[in-house]
């Protein structure tokens, strides 16, 4: 199917995790994959990666999206290896959560910049991750309350280059804030906002000559366990959404 000029995929944070990572986790709506195929990231250098995005999604230069299914050493208990031939995926800041739009939470997000050469003297580079995984409530067998698991199969991981530019993700008109999205502002920006916040940093921080900054203290697995053990409330609300095509 030849897509027309000036389509563009730009799904909000809610849409990926309740609608397309759950998706894919449940092994439904297959034909997806010609938007968000499978591929395991971190055996492809980030620059390569565009040209092995979906097919109905080749055209974009701004950001791309994978579902990267669970290295098998994260099965047996270990720590992702997110190294490629050339360098290396490291985390910078803390996880946070991804909300629903009745302000409930879906998932976990993390942030991840491509650095060339060897850890942990490596070059910063320009290309940056944002990391998705879903959390779902489990019934708790001995209870009436569930209990939150992150689900680890996939991650739906999306792919884009620093370019300096505010509005560098928003093509979107602006609509007034539904109030559900006021309560948890305090909490969590949209997924607009995150991505502006992001631009902002990065101008700030980096040189014109590509002087490289500190990062934050990267995250690790513990802090996403102890953020999902921490939540107040069941985070269920996965939302029926309708397959439309892209």
């Amino acid at each position: 199917m030849e897509i027309p000029a000036g389509f563009r995929f730009f799904p909000t944070e809610e849409e990926l995790v309740s609608f397309y990572l759950r998706n894919q986790l449940d092994g439904r709506r297959q034909e997806m994959h010609s938007v968000i195929p499978v591929l395991n990231i971190y055996d492809v250098e980030p620059w390569d990666l565009p040209q092995l995005a979906g097919e109905r999604c080749r055209r974009d230069t701004e950001q791309w999206f994978y579902f990267t299914p669970r290295q098998e050493r994260e099965a047996r208990g270990g720590r992702a290896n997110r190294t490629t031939a050339s360098g290396y995926w490291k985390a910078t800041g803390s996880p946070s959560y991804v909300y629903s739009s009745d302000d409930r939470v879906i998932g976990m997000k993390k942030t991840m910049v491509f650095y060339k050469g060897k850890a942990p003297s490596g070059k910063k580079t320009k290309w940056k991750m944002n990391e998705y995984r879903a959390i779902e409530a489990v019934p708790n067998p001995t209870a009436v309350t569930t209990t939150p698991m992150l689900r680890h199969e996939f991650s739906l991981c999306r792919i884009y280059v620093v370019s300096g530019s505010f509005r560098a993700f928003d093509r979107r008109p602006l609509e007034p804030v539904p109030k559900a999205t006021q309560l948890h502002e305090n909490r969590t920006a949209t997924f607009l906002e995150r991505a502006s916040m992001m631009e902002v940093t990065s101008s700030s921080s980096t040189s014109h000559t590509g002087g490289d900054h500190s990062d934050q203290p990267e995250a690790n697995e513990d802090d996403i366990w102890e953020m999902v053990n921490d939540l107040e409330e069941p985070p269920l609300g996965w939302e029926q959404m309708n397959w439309t095509g892209v």
